[in-house]
């Protein structure tokens, strides 16, 4: 019995050496970070046996059998083929999903105007086109209406939710982010899900703007024929103190002959809006002509599409929304200019281009425009 107990103390004494060997020999090797659940009931006992002190438990949770743990390699793989561990996973890291910014916002000084805070707060843009996608994760919707008769914010089409975007995507490190995050956009839907609708409606989608004291309309559509209803209710709504923007149009040649300016754009009430690429060069199917009373990005326009979604598009419909997001910008820095002098405003600080038939005023400068 004597030599029993001698032998088992003298294992003993010669297994403490190994295990200290082992702790130290852990604490040799890098540690990361891991996250380690047991299969059952957790036991700090174990983790102690593979070396793991109290100050390499970074966090032990309380509704799952789960530690935030510091180890090195070893200490890991030993845990992870234990037969009372369920997990062992390496920490990893998380970041916000990244928020990218169009090339147009900051063309348009869009971006130097939000770093000084205006960002197109109380100002309300009625985006009259096919209806905004309400739900996308990227755009804030406060209200709307349809000639349709069923939502206002149903866009069958996506075209309508690009332009929001451009308008107002939110400053929410999603997708992407508007010329004016946090103005108010209202759906107001004159365009079927073809992207198609009538005279009828678009004045019908004024006059709600109007009852509903939008500060500006945004119209990214248009016809070849001029309308005395139309252009009456758009000079009412410009009487009335709202800022009127719409799409030039998109029946430019490259030779840049003739007069090719949309309706309701160019009307004098309304400011017609051309396209230009990352250049400043003339977008060759932006519309020309007299009409023409600034240029704006329309080329390869990130923003957002309904179902959560983004996608580049190309068009004078692109380049209005820009001048709508400016508008509400320089508005909200500005909120004693009326309609009329913001327009002239615009105007004056515009970035020369060249030709006015081709790009009006020229690029729309929203910095520019507060600051001057």
């Amino acid at each position: 019995m004597k030599k029993l107990l001698v032998l088992v103390s003298v294992l003993a004494i010669l297994l403490m050496p190994l295990q200290n060997v082992f702790a130290d020999e852990a604490k040799t090797q890098n540690e990361e970070e891991y996250l380690v659940q047991f299969d059952g009931p957790a036991e700090k006992g174990l983790l102690k046996g593979f070396g793991v002190e109290d100050e390499d438990i970074l966090h032990e949770f309380s509704l799952l059998p789960v530690f935030h743990l510091k180890l090195t390699d070893n200490q890991a793989k030993g845990l992870k083929n234990h037969p009372q561990i369920k997990y062992v996973e390496a920490n990893a890291e998380a970041k916000a999903f990244a928020q990218q910014t169009p090339w147009g916002i900051p063309h348009v000084q869009g971006t130097q105007s939000q770093n000084s805070g205006y960002t197109g707060s109380g100002v309300k843009v009625a985006v009259l086109d096919t209806g905004i996608d309400s739900s996308h994760e990227d755009l804030n919707v406060s209200g709307g209406y349809s000639v349709f008769g069923d939502s206002p914010y149903n866009d069958g089409n996506g075209h309508g939710t690009h332009v929001a975007g451009t308008v107002g995507a939110l400053d929410n490190n999603l997708g992407v982010i508007g010329v004016a995050p946090d103005a108010s956009l209202y759906a107001v839907k004159v365009l079927d899900s073809n992207g198609s609708g009538s005279y009828s409606g678009i004045a019908q989608g004024i006059e709600w703007s109007i009852q509903n004291d939008m500060d500006i309309i945004n119209m990214s559509l248009g016809g070849s024929s001029s309308s005395s209803i139309l252009e009456d209710y758009s000079n009412l709504a410009y009487n009335e103190g709202i800022l009127v923007v719409a799409a030039a149009g998109n029946s430019g040649n490259y030779w840049g002959w003739g007069d090719t300016v949309g309706y309701p754009a160019k009307y004098d009430s309304v400011i017609a809006v051309a396209a230009i690429d990352q250049n400043n060069n003339r977008a060759s199917f932006s519309s020309h002509g007299p009409d023409v009373e600034l240029s704006a990005p329309g080329v390869s326009v990130l923003s957002t599409i309904p179902g959560n979604s983004y996608d580049s598009f190309n068009g004078t419909s692109m380049a209005s929304p820009h001048v709508a997001g400016v508008a509400a910008q320089v508005w909200q820095a500005k909120p004693h200019l009326s309609n009329v002098q913001l327009r002239s405003l615009l105007q004056q600080t515009a970035q020369y281009l060249g030709d006015p038939y081709y790009y009006g005023h020229g690029l729309v400068q929203s910095y520019d425009a507060i600051a001057n």
